[in-house]
């Protein structure tokens, strides 16, 4: 039989808030999080904005070996598992195999090999941090996570570029939602900010240059708009299924009910013209789930910031949903936080989730003048109060990657 499956615990860093309440709060006021990156020298490079989690110590979750023995992604994915069993009023028990973690990230934990890379540049190989080899594998923050709570069941993890969280939380609602695993933890970690990769996205010239205005650089479907602003985040989502919510008198947010999972085929960096396999994507996610567009209330987008993108999804969404396409408010949230890649989609996802408890749409900011091709109804720039049924959430990628999943009110 299948699983009902619903989202009972959500934990978050990000560059606008740790936490689920702060970032609830600080994603309904359009608190923007990109500042003038200082995390290393920019002179170097086009772009010099980046979404920054600035008050982060992680003395505040990991103590012992847990703090000695990680770094900034196993540190994020440790902090974020902590604050989704505290949100969800649950903690595994490390008897069984019946819960799994899956999570998503583009570049795992290649920002410490990139650091460790220059202690060995100058230093030679003894100033290699010995935990380097088991920090830099993108498996390691499932690993980590598995560890500190005694967890036994798969535990795995993907690369899927910017849709690497979204495909997370899908593939482990199909787990829970078939019977693989009874629990889930799942969602992205992204720890981008170090000169090298920040600079092979500046090499390819797809980030935002407006460094004089930094809090306005990410605009989503504007006509100002001239690329992406990278971001740092992780978010990881408890599911359950649903006897297991109602056993233990659980309030969710929301059920996840479809996942959809597609490839243009076609380029590695540039989406596919026509749309036609993200709109696949948004199709199959919404059969999966067994709703139709007019039962859609909220499209919680992409929206990149990038030339190409955004109209885009914007046309595919118009063809996949003809006439509610006008009705159907459409959200992004990249104008707060950035592109945070693989994390972004989990974010999104949690954002959704608390948006149908609470029957709010966050706003999109930075987004005065629609450019051409983004004719939708977005939403504005203030919260908008709106009862949804079911919300559909886009992440595309690099590589031709496209998720959509579907959310309802539980």
């Amino acid at each position: 039989m299948n699983h009902r499956v619903f989202i009972t615990g959500i934990g978050a860093v990000t560059p606008i808030g740790i936490g689920r309440e702060r970032l609830w709060r600080n994603a309904l006021e359009g608190r923007r999080g990109v500042r003038a990156l200082n995390r290393f020298d920019p002179a170097p490079f086009r772009s010099k904005v980046a979404g920054q989690v600035e008050d982060f110590d992680p003395s505040d979750f990991l103590e012992g070996k847990s703090l000695t023995r990680s770094e900034r992604f196993g540190q994020f994915s440790l902090a974020a598992a902590r604050m989704t069993f505290d949100d969800a009023g649950y903690l595994p028990n490390g008897s069984g195999g019946d819960f799994g973690i899956w999570v998503g990230s583009a570049l795992g934990g290649a920002a410490y090999g990139e650091e460790q890379n220059r202690r060995f540049i100058e230093r030679g190989i003894k100033a290699v941090h010995p935990m380097l080899a088991l920090s830099v594998f993108p498996t390691a923050a499932c690993c980590h996570i598995a560890i500190a709570y005694g967890i036994h069941g798969p535990t795995i993890s993907n690369s899927n570029s910017c849709a690497a969280g979204a495909t997370a939380l899908g593939e482990a609602f199909r787990a829970v939602r078939s019977g693989y695993v009874r629990r889930a933890l799942a969602g992205g970690i992204e720890i981008p900010l170090t000169p090298l990769i920040f600079g092979a996205f500046d090499v390819i010239k797809s980030m935002s240059q407006r460094n004089d205005d930094p809090q306005t650089a990410s605009r989503p479907f504007d006509a100002g708009r001239d690329g992406f602003v990278m971001a740092e985040a992780a978010c990881l989502l408890l599911l359950e299924r649903e006897e297991d919510v109602v056993a233990r008198d659980a309030t969710p947010y929301a059920e996840i009910a479809g996942f959809a999972l597609t490839n243009d085929g076609q380029h590695m960096a540039a989406p596919r013209e026509d749309g036609r396999e993200a709109k696949r994507a948004m199709v199959l996610a919404m059969q999966d789930a067994g709703v139709a567009p007019a039962d859609i209330d909220h499209i919680n987008s992409h929206g990149s910031s990038t030339p190409l993108n955004d109209p885009t999804e914007s046309r595919a969404i118009r063809e996949v949903f003809s006439d509610d396409a006008d009705r159907v408010i459409v959200s992004g949230i990249k104008g707060m936080i950035g592109h945070a890649l693989g994390a972004t989609g989990a974010v999104e996802a949690a954002l959704c989730a608390i948006g149908l408890k609470e029957s709010v749409v966050v706003p999109t900011v930075n987004l005065e003048t629609p450019a051409e091709g983004c004719d939708l109804r977005y939403s504005p720039g203030v919260p908008t109060q709106r009862k949804q049924r079911a919300v559909l959430s886009n992440s595309f990628g690099f590589g031709g990657l496209n998720a959509a999943l579907v959310l309802k009110a539980a």
